[in-house]
This record gives structure tokens, C-alpha cells and sequence, in this order.
């Protein structure tokens, strides 16, 4: 039995948060996601968790211990943390959680009295918390209350810059507190990319797009990431102090989280985009920094941060892809590789082999450093001191990294949620699409 404190992941996704609260000296117990092929991607990552690949809507909290108790035997549950998706919310009346457009939300309340963790962390868009959205928030904290759950006030918007991350991306975060537990603090930021406040002993530049992306080798010079998404690399020297990080190659690079086998000259998640050469002439044209004007994706400034890294729609809404930034040296959009750094995962963490999952996978999580400060703050309430574990990890299958959409669902056992026409929709979209920007090109 671990001495590490326990969580659970509520809507997972890939394991932004998952990944941050392992670093932090937790151990994750269970890891709910409705899509098959974010759970396969979480189930490769984390094998050492139970992932269950279905919706939190009908799901209770003894379902989710049994499968805790498979691998960790008894075990009790200290923090629950997780992001329901927020696609929209009704406001309207005074039972604003039973409305079904914010079912998903009173999921997370349910599942959280449920399991009676000692803690909660709640994160969603910072959208939640501006205009009458606000009124949502309230009622959200009000039912928390109710339940036996003190909320840290006034919460918090963090943006992931200022804990380490080179990307511009904001979050509220609510932390959660079961009656006779202390509650925690918003953690202090670390770095900043103001340079006024570096005079602060504990705040430091935050890392820069040339630091996170100098030292990857340039997908351009191989032919085979064409058609497949990795290719060995014979000689790879990260530079800066936080590629170094992400590559594994320094002391407490693994902060408080289990040591994975991987292979460091593998290059993962790094398929190529087959750009035309108008569309490359109008990226080598952009200036850094700026917006180019008829794809109007952001072009990467190497001494800047990246703008916020978007997930994009899923089948059910056209399945488009979000705009990928272009990068700051070639002329091309990042890789899912690159768009990795530039949220914080290490290298040995991989994603789904196709550009548009893995993008979306990235696009939808929170960013493993700023997760990391989150839970440090919950550890710290907690009146414990993170252990570092003494056993290395394998990593899963490669196959769950490829699998579509109906394998998912058959390896999971459990129904395809997208329909034919869905799938069809959304490409006859992005078809439409790329045709229009051509036309506006010439």
C-alpha cells in the first residue's frame, strides 16, 4: 500500500491534471472519461490507474471505489479534482444545477458528496466568472456549502504563465474543503513574462517559445513523419533549462511523480502537416507575434509566450480542427509535439497518433505545471510532505495511442458515440473550409 495521499480524476480527458497531481506526490486511484480514445490515451499514460471509459451520468461513487480496490486494495479518497465541460449554462431559476445543460456540473457536485474526499478542486473556463455566468458560479459554491463543503474565497483565476508554462492560458480554479479540514491557499506564481516583477526572488522569467521549441528537431527533415507520427533521432541535445525538463535529463525533472520507461531519441507526436506553399509564403511573411490574416493563426514570437492553445469541436459539432500557431522558425504550424511543450508535458508523455486527437487531447487539458501548483497547494493542506515513489512505470500498449474510434469503444466495451454522419459532416466542413481559404489566398 502506497504512503502517497489518493485522488480521482473526474473528466479526464488525456491527463493534464491527472499528470500535475502525480507530480505533486499524489497518487491517482480512478480516472473517469466518456471518450474512448481519451480514455486509451490516459490508460497509456497512467497504467497504474484504473480508467473508467464512461460518462460520470449514472455512475456512483461505490462503482468507482470497487475499481479503486482492484489495484490499491482499501482505500480511501483524499482529493477529487476534475473540469466538466462547459459548453454552455442555463441561468435561468433558482435550481440552476438541475437544469440539464449544466447536468454535468451537478455530476461533479454529486460524485464529490458521493466519495467524501477530504478535499475538492474544481476547474472550468475563466468565462465562468465574468457577466451574469457569475450567478452560476454562486449557486455552485452555495450547493458545495450546503453539502458540507467550506470554499476557498474569493476564488481565483491562475493563468498558466506565471506557474512555468510558456503559453498564456487562464483557468478558475476552485478549491474545496470537507467541514474540519483546513483549507488550501491559491498558490504564489513562480514565473512571470512581466519584467517588473523579477526583482521577486521567487518569480522568474517564464520560459519562452524559443526555450520550450529550440531543441526539437525540425519534422521537415523526416521523410517517414509523413505518414506516421514518430521517428528516431539520433543525437538530442535539449538546451534550455526547461527543454531539459521536458526531456527528462535532470535532477527532479520528475518532481514528486513515478519515473516512466520511455526512449529519449524517440521523436513522438510529430506527424506533419502537409501545407501549400501559398499558405507557407503567407507564414514566412507574418511577423512574430502577429495574426496571419487569412487562416488567422498566430504566429509564435521566439523571446514571447504562445496565445492559449485551443482544443477545437468534436464530431457531434463539425469536428474542427482549432487553429495550430505557426512556428516562430519554419514555416509551418507546430506539431503535436511542439503544442505539448508549449503546455508543459514532458516528452515520454504521448498522445493520439492523428493531429486532430492529439491537438484536441492538448487543447482540452489543463497544463501538468500549473496542475502541479494546484495540488502542491492541496498537499500543503493536507500538512503533508510529498514522497517521491520508489518504483519506475512502463508505459501502456502503443496500439491504444492509434486506435479510432470504434476500437476504442470495442477495447473499452462500450458504444461508439459518434455516428457515421457526424464523421462525414464534419470533413465535408473542413473541405469547405480549406477551399475557402485558398480561394481568399490567390
Amino acid at each position: 500500500m502506497s504512503n502517497r495521499p489518493t485522488a480521482i480524476d473526474l473528466f479526464a480527458g488525456a491527463g493534464g491534471m491527472s499528470l500535475g497531481f502525480e507530480q505533486a506526490g499524489f497518487d491517482i486511484l480512478a480516472a473517469v472519461e466518456i471518450d474512448p480514445i481519451h480514455a486509451a490515451t490516459h490508460h497509456f499514460n497512467f497504467p497504474h490507474a484504473k480508467t473508467l471509459a464512461r460518462s460520470v451520468v449514472g455512475l456512483d461513487a461505490e462503482g468507482i471505489i470497487e475499481k479503486c480496490r482492484e489495484s490499491a486494495g482499501e482505500c480511501s479518497v483524499d482529493v477529487v479534482f476534475g473540469g466538466a465541460p462547459c459548453q454552455g449554462f442555463s441561468l435561468i431559476g433558482h435550481r440552476m444545477l438541475d437544469d440539464p445543460r449544466n447536468h454535468l456540473v451537478g455530476q461533479f457536485v454529486r460524485l464529490v458528496v458521493e466519495l467524501q474526499p477530504r478535499y475538492f478542486v474544481f476547474e472550468n473556463v475563466k468565462g465562468l466568472t465574468i457577466g451574469r455566468h457569475r450567478k452560476f458560479l454562486g449557486a455552485l459554491i452555495s450547493e458545495f456549502q450546503k453539502q458540507g463543503y467550506r470554499v476557498l474565497q474569493k476564488w481565483k483565476v491562475l493563468n498558466a504563465v506565471n506557474y512555468g508554462v510558456p503559453q498564456c492560458r487562464e483557468r478558475l480554479f476552485l478549491f474545496g474543503a470537507r467541514d474540519g479540514c483546513r483549507l488550501p491557499e491559491y498558490p504564489e506564481p513562480t514565473t512571470s513574462p512581466e519584467t517588473d516583477l523579477f526583482s521577486a526572488s521567487s518569480v522568474q522569467p517564464s520560459p519562452t517559445c524559443l526555450e520550450a521549441l529550440g531543441d526539437i528537431p525540425d519534422v521537415s527533415d523526416f521523410d517517414e513523419l509523413a505518414y506516421v507520427d514518430s521517428a528516431h533521432v539520433n543525437d538530442w541535445r535539449p538546451a534550455s533549462a526547461f527543454a531539459q525538463e521536458m526531456h527528462c535529463m535532470i535532477p527532479g525533472c520528475w518532481h514528486f511523480g513515478y519515473p516512466r520507461s520511455w526512449d529519449p531519441l524517440l521523436l513522438t507526436s510529430s506527424m506533419r502537416t502537409a501545407h501549400t506553399e501559398i499558405s507557407r509564403r503567407r507564414f514566412r511573411e507574418t511577423p512574430h507575434g502577429s495574426v496571419e490574416p487569412v487562416s488567422r493563426f498566430y504566429k509564435l514570437s521566439p523571446g514571447g509566450q504562445s496565445n492559449t492553445l485551443r482544443a477545437g469541436t468534436d464530431s457531434a459539432r463539425g469536428a474542427f480542427t482549432s487553429p495550430r500557431p505557426i512556428h516562430y522558425l519554419h514555416d509551418r504550424c507546430v506539431t503535436v509535439r511542439e503544442m505539448a511543450r508549449l503546455h508543459g508535458y514532458p516528452d515520454w508523455f504521448r498522445f493520439h497518433v492523428t493531429k486532430w486527437h492529439g491537438a484536441r487531447q492538448i487543447g482540452n487539458s489543463v497544463p501538468p505545471p500549473l496542475a502541479r501548483a494546484v495540488a502542491s497547494s492541496v498537499m500543503r493542506a493536507l500538512g503533508l510532505s510529498p514522497v517521491r515513489p520508489d518504483r519506475t512505470l512502463e508505459l501502456g500498449d502503443p496500439a491504444l495511442l492509434s486506435m479510432d474510434m470504434t476500437k476504442a469503444a470495442n477495447f473499452w466495451d462500450v458504444p461508439v458515440p459518434i455516428q457515421k454522419r457526424d464523421r462525414k459532416n464534419g470533413l465535408r466542413k473542413r473541405k469547405q473550409h480549406e477551399i475557402e481559404s485558398e480561394r481568399h489566398a490567390v
